[in-house]
């Protein structure tokens, strides 16, 4: 990727912050070459600026026609009016990279009325740490080359995938949404370590520490999660006691019940958005 590239957020939410983080620790880009807009909130702005030493623009128009990338990081319920507003300045020479949940790569080509190469993306919130599992799709304009400057710069927030967009929902309803299935899980551990009487400091440290060496064992290992789970389940012992109840719920079947739901709502919110913008034509 050359160093003079000129990039611009459209949007400057969470996911954009967790990008220009990671873009700058990395060196991916200097400040210098990062700009950031959005539609209302000059106070968020500021901030960006004032914390990673950004641009921001007054002259949006100049911003957007000599963007190399444009990241589209505004809410999906914003895309029509977003782009809307942004595509006379979108020209076929630059990359549009989008990180809107359900929003289909055709829908910002036919919003833009460019055919100009769109990458979308779909990182999850441990992007803010470094810790994203980001997955990529490649929209009809897009080149290799493309997907390639899109895979160097979501690799600064994580790890990273491609799948064919038609993937993406299932996705968004595995990975995307795979963060708030685990805090959930540690709610319930956290409310249960306070009914069985342990103090709360040392209950968060014990969950923490138990996700992560799970986690990591999981990485690690070439055993498959069942057998670690049989493993530390001795016959007739503690675990498999709990493992019994968590049966009786029909614990599984209720999270893969979840994913399933997540992601045909992902579907959903994607179709909505395209009938929107179909009636709008």
């Amino acid at each position: 990727m050359e160093n003079k590239q000129k990039v611009v957020f459209v949007g400057a939410g969470s996911m954009a912050e967790a990008m220009i983080s990671g873009m700058l620790q990395k060196e991916l880009f200097a400040p210098s070459q990062i700009t950031v807009i959005n539609r209302s909130n000059t106070e968020r702005i500021d901030y960006l600026q004032m914390t990673y030493g950004i641009h921001t623009t007054q002259n949006k128009e100049i911003t957007l026609k000599n963007a190399d990338i444009m990241i589209l990081a505004m809410k999906p319920k914003d895309v029509v009016e977003g782009v809307t507003n942004i595509r006379e300045f979108v020209n076929s020479r630059q990359l549009i990279i989008s990180v809107l949940a359900g929003v289909a790569t055709t829908t910002i080509t036919d919003l833009l009325q460019t055919k100009v190469a769109v990458i979308r993306a779909m990182p999850n919130t441990s992007a803010t740490i470094g810790k994203s599992a980001t997955a990529l799709s490649v929209g009809k304009y897009a080149t290799e080359e493309d997907l390639n400057i899109a895979h160097q710069l979501f690799t600064t927030i994580g790890i990273v995938t491609t799948v064919a967009e038609k993937d993406l929902h299932a996705v968004t309803g595995l990975s995307g949404s795979g963060p708030a299935y685990v805090y959930y899980l540690v709610e319930a551990m956290e409310k249960a370590a306070d009914e069985i009487g342990l103090e709360k400091k040392i209950a968060k440290e014990l969950i923490l520490q138990t996700i992560i060496g799970a986690a990591e064992m999981l990485k690690t290992s070439t055993k498959q999660p069942a057998i670690l789970r049989r493993e530390v389940t001795s016959p007739g012992g503690t675990t498999e006691a709990g493992i019994k109840v968590l049966e009786q719920f029909h614990y599984q079947e209720a999270m893969i019940s979840c994913i399933k739901r997540a992601t045909t709502r992902s579907s959903e919110l994607g179709e909505a958005l395209t009938q929107s913008t179909a009636s709008q034509d």
